[in-house]
């Protein structure tokens, strides 16, 4: 099906571009939700004389974008979730987790404008990008982790899902020295009774 897009969209197309795109696409996600019109002659002429308008909403909207976008770079956000040993979760954190995040710091994000190619499923801090507007996005950190020790201990750069050295080495090489120790003694005083 033949489209005019309304907006910048991205790997498609920029703003009074006429692209060919799936019917289900256009007809599910396009068209009804104003990002796009049917090519034909009425409503290519309806884009020109709207051109104007749709131009300069889409640059308001931008410049909101760009500056929430000021205020939301280098966020960090701290997840708390039950993981393994290993530092494998026992759930995931996912768009809608990111979200709400987002909107308890006090920004109005929504889950579809959270951009994750999967579902996070160890802990660590992720970088995750947010697109506030088709030509602005923004990055942001999530910092998963089992507790809010952790998540401080993760921000300041300790890796957590490294296994942990043997404490125990060490004693137990002091430990045996100990024993020979021991052993010697023994011997000096079975010496001296005999």
């Amino acid at each position: 099906m033949q489209v005019i897009l309304l907006e910048r969209i991205a790997k498609l197309g920029q703003m009074g571009d006429t692209v060919k795109v799936r019917d289900g696409y256009a007809r599910n996600f396009l068209l009804p939700q104003g990002k796009a019109l049917r090519a034909n002659k009425a409503n290519l002429e309806r884009f020109e004389n709207e051109r104007a308008q749709l131009e300069a909403r889409n640059l308001e909207r931008k410049s909101e974008a760009e500056a929430v976008a000021g205020k939301m770079d280098g966020e960090a956000l701290v997840m708390i979730r039950s993981a393994g040993e290993t530092g494998q979760l026992y759930g995931s954190v996912s768009t809608r987790d990111i979200a709400e995040g987002l909107t308890t710091a006090g920004f109005s994000v929504t889950r579809g404008q959270v951009e994750l190619r999967s579902p996070i499923k160890t802990i660590g801090m992720h970088a995750v990008l947010v697109q506030l507007h088709p030509e602005v996005e923004v990055g942001i950190s999530v910092n998963v982790a089992r507790s809010e020790d952790e998540a401080v201990r993760q921000a300041a750069g300790e890796d957590l899902t490294a296994p942990e050295q043997d404490v125990f080495e060490f004693e137990e090489d002091e430990e045996e020295g100990e024993g020979e120790e021991a052993e010697a003694t023994e011997e000096a005083v079975a010496e001296e009774e005999a």
